[in-house]
């Protein structure tokens, strides 16, 4: 998949046939209307393309307007975005700032600036709540005119329902704020995951547990960070983890800010994903996971982050967690992750 930050670059395709959205967690939902944008751009002959934000337009307003709130919880990073866009067989990707001069954009002015001038659109698929340019006055009535006028088709999608539950960001954003992993994995046609690079941090938790575990090794981590402030999800998770071994590795994972640590510490402020795998594999050494890339799936939640009153408890209540993710993985009840594969695929559309 070719990806573009913005359109005025070399490469990007002459026509497409285009959707636009945010697509947060690329969920069933997406991937159906991914299907079909796939299905019109073979049928014309040209290339499919999402075009989507970054930041979010709900992150451009909240900080226009001092208010947090209002930010969505971001499900996803970038990076997984693209993943799963070029897994459903996107060829072209345009990532465009959402800045000042976009949100005063009309929707006019967005249709002929961005979509005919910038991407060439041949055909516009869009969901039912669809809305565009500045103060979101232009809708599909509106899209579907301006197509007629001007050569390219236009096209909307209904909801996508799972037993009877309508597919959405929100409903994903719901399911992973209540901590129902399965729910989430539903929703999204597979497991919650986040990848990224492994970052190094302050190596305290090589530290913390090394009389337990044995000396200088404790409770190493793998640090991912997650870009944005306001994760979907956070707590402790049993998790697997892809990009070290052949195998996925059994792990435990905190999702947060690490309310036991100081501000200071070198990844201070930011929220991370610190995974410590039950069993670090014996050829990378404590240095050979840095720079790599890593897939972690959060599978079943423990429990919220706690703050503990100092390292020594903060010991004892990491060697708990890992006791409870390696019962997790024991039970009957811990998903067989190629039959869980095998389902999801059949699930896709």
């Amino acid at each position: 998949m070719k990806i573009f930050r913005g359109f005025h670059h070399p490469g990007i395709a002459g026509a497409c046939a285009l959707t636009i959205g945010n697509f947060d967690g690329v969920h069933r939902g997406h991937q159906a209307m991914l299907a079909l944008l796939n299905s019109e751009a073979a049928h014309r002959g040209v290339e499919s393309c999402v075009l989507t934000f970054e930041p979010h337009p709900r992150d451009y307003f909240a900080g226009a307007h001092h208010k947090p709130d209002l930010a969505p919880a971001r499900i996803g990073t970038l990076r997984d975005k693209l993943t799963e866009l070029a897994r459903c067989g996107v060829q072209q990707t345009v990532v465009l700032p959402f800045d000042a001069k976009l949100a005063a954009q009309s929707p006019e002015a967005f249709i002929d600036e961005v979509l005919l001038k910038g991407l060439g659109t041949k055909y516009v698929l869009v969901g039912d709540d669809f809305r565009f340019g500045r103060q979101r006055a232009g809708d599909y009535a509106m899209l579907d005119a301006a197509g007629q006028a001007k050569g390219f088709d236009v096209a909307r999608m209904n909801s996508y329902e799972v037993h009877g539950l309508r597919v959405s960001s929100s409903a994903v954003r719901q399911a992973l704020a209540a901590g129902d992993m399965e729910a989430a994995a539903r929703l999204l046609g597979r497991p919650y995951t986040i990848s990224g690079h492994v970052v190094h941090g302050r190596k305290l938790g090589r530290e913390l547990g090394a009389t337990a575990a044995g000396a200088g090794n404790g409770f190493r981590t793998l640090n991912l960070r997650f870009a944005h402030w306001k994760p979907a999800a956070s707590g402790i998770f049993a998790v697997l983890v892809h990009g070290l071994s052949d195998t996925p590795l059994p792990g435990v994972a905190n999702l947060g800010v690490r309310p036991s640590l100081d501000p200071n510490d070198v990844n201070g402020g930011r929220v991370l994903l610190e995974t410590h795998c039950l069993q670090w594999p014996a050829d990378l050494g404590p240095e050979g996971a840095y720079g790599k890339i890593v897939r972690v799936e959060l599978l079943h939640k423990l429990h919220d982050e706690l703050k503990y009153d100092g390292l020594d408890a903060l010991t004892v209540g990491i060697a708990k967690d890992c006791a409870d993710a390696r019962a997790y993985f024991a039970s009957a009840q811990a998903p067989n992750h190629t039959e869980t594969r095998r389902q999801t695929t059949r699930d896709r559309i």
